[in-house]
């Protein structure tokens, strides 16, 4: 058995029948690359000569008896991939917005906590001729960068490529426990750390000093960092239902990487850019722009830094998103400022909130004050806490095959939080920016605009980006080689400067 860490286990408790707390990613293929032709059975085939390298997918989740104590996982002895990996048939015609209308009913159904925390949905029938695989796993088993490592592990580097090598170790699944054994498991686990409750109250109030030290020592002309609970009000803040729509496109790396150069950003930046400006324009044609900034809350990852456990290695940080402003560059250099102090913030707080605040909550009533907030619509009667969440992950930056059928592009789609009916996810992908967008149906309609508007705006940053460069060259031009007038008064101004010689005899 092992027992979830504090922060893994949080994923567990934040999920209610209308917010789920799993990852949705959607891998388009084009089948025409594989051996002998496509097949469901050669995916499922795939995915089980694979099964040794993704951990989580043989691991089923227990739950301590009276949630004395945080839940564990075992090694599932009743695993079988065909409960995990099933077709099904796109409805005609078979374009994007039917595909679509697949994944998030996908997404809207939370996953069975009996078997291991995952599932692979492979859609057939595209117009296009192209093959969509749905993958689902809780997050309480993946964060962003766990997630693109479990996923490589489905791509090889060529149609061709020779399975993967087989464990080094056969797999031995564990014996169920019973529930006197998960009890006493548990007492063990708490008198080893009797202490972890008011260990997490204590850096809890810790934070809270640094925060308050952060915010009270800054100079009057420095910028504040976003904070909770500043974020105005819009049509897709509020409770959550359970039903979800999604949307997706794709742009060209390119663009964003030459937007990134001129204008002295980062790529994330261009990319909450890009956001920003199809918000606006999502905003104003729903009549529902505000008149200050949006929050985004937006994951960092802290894998590598000392402290760390569990597989969701993750903290978090707000930053406007100036929708107010019409032009897109004032957006971007605004983006620029505000990241930077929000990165200041988040310094000053630590990677460890979330950690702390599960320690210091008994998961029972964890859990049960979510699913009251959740059941009682309470998010719809405060001021938003934020109003979205945009996750940029990094992708790989070549071709890639599954199965032998060449990767089109890839979808990210992450949880939706009470009170933030809106998540956008951005991959980078064989020199691609792949954009999902998920929103709760009943309050984010018409996805599908904002989807499109990436797009748009990613061509506009970059316009932006050339009018500078064409600016810059042509003040180059002008230092190295000077106007024809200028140089024809330079070459004429000794003439004019050089006395005649008088006439003989004068």
């Amino acid at each position: 058995m092992n027992r979830l860490a504090p922060i893994d286990a949080a994923f567990l408790y934040m999920e209610t029948p209308s917010s789920h707390m799993h990852v949705t990613g959607v891998i388009i293929v084009d089948p025409s690359t594989m051996h002998g032709g496509y097949s469901f059975e050669a995916i499922r085939e795939m995915l089980s000569s694979r099964i040794h390298l993704l951990p989580p997918y043989r691991r089923r989740l227990l739950t301590v008896p009276f949630h004395l104590d945080d839940p564990v996982f075992i090694e599932d002895p009743d695993f079988d991939i065909t409960n995990h990996v099933h077709r099904v048939t796109v409805p005609p015609p078979g374009g994007r917005e039917e595909l679509a209308e697949v994944i998030g009913d996908v997404a809207g159904r939370a996953l069975d906590r009996s078997k291991p925390l995952w599932e692979t949905i492979v859609v057939e029938g595209t117009a296009d001729g192209t093959v969509a695989l749905v993958c689902k796993v809780h997050h309480a088993c993946i964060d962003g960068v766990t997630g693109a490592d479990l996923m490589s592990q489905l791509f090889d580097l060529e149609p061709d490529a020779p399975e993967p090598p087989p464990p080094a170790e056969e797999w031995v699944p564990d014996r169920v426990p019973s529930d006197l054994e998960l009890l006493a498991d548990a007492g063990r686990s708490r008198l080893t750390t009797p202490l972890r409750g008011l260990q997490g109250l204590g850096r809890i109030g810790a934070t809270v000093v640094r925060t308050a030290a952060s915010v009270i020592g800054r100079d009057e002309d420095e910028r504040s960092p976003a904070l909770p609970f500043t974020a105005p009000k819009t049509k897709f803040t509020g409770a959550l239902t359970p039903h979800r729509s999604v949307a997706f496109a794709q742009t060209d790396f390119e663009d964003l990487r030459i937007v990134k150069t001129v204008f002295g950003v980062k790529i994330n930046d261009v990319v909450l850019a890009s956001c920003t400006l199809a918000l606006r324009r999502y905003l104003i044609a729903h009549d529902d722009l505000p008149d200050k900034p949006l929050v985004s809350m937006e994951p960092v990852s802290v894998h590598g830094q000392d402290g760390q456990e569990g597989t969701n290695q993750v903290s978090s940080m707000a930053v406007r998103l100036p929708v107010q402003l019409e032009d897109p560059v004032d957006q971007l250099l605004e983006i620029r400022e505000d990241t930077l102090a929000s990165k200041e913030m988040h310094n000053a707080i630590g990677a460890d909130v979330l950690r702390d605040l599960t320690q210091f909550a008994p998961p029972v009533l964890f859990n049960r004050a979510m699913r009251l907030y959740s059941s009682m619509g309470l998010a719809s009667h405060h001021r938003p806490v934020q109003n979205l969440v945009i996750s940029n992950v990094p992708g790989p930056p070549i071709p890639l095959y599954c199965a032998g059928a060449r990767v089109v592009a890839v979808y990210p789609f992450g949880p939706l939080i009470e009170g933030a009916g809106i998540n956008i996810t951005v991959l980078s992908n064989m020199g691609n920016m792949d954009f999902g967008v998920i929103g709760c149906t009943e309050t984010a309609p018409d996805l599908w605009s904002l989807a499109d508007g990436f797009g748009q705006a990613v061509k506009d940053l970059r316009a932006a980006a050339d009018a500078v460069l064409a600016e810059r060259e042509a003040e180059a031009a002008a230092a190295l080689d000077p106007p024809p007038a200028a140089v024809t008064a330079k070459k004429r101004a000794p003439r004019r400067t050089a006395a005649k010689k008088p006439p003989d005899g004068a």
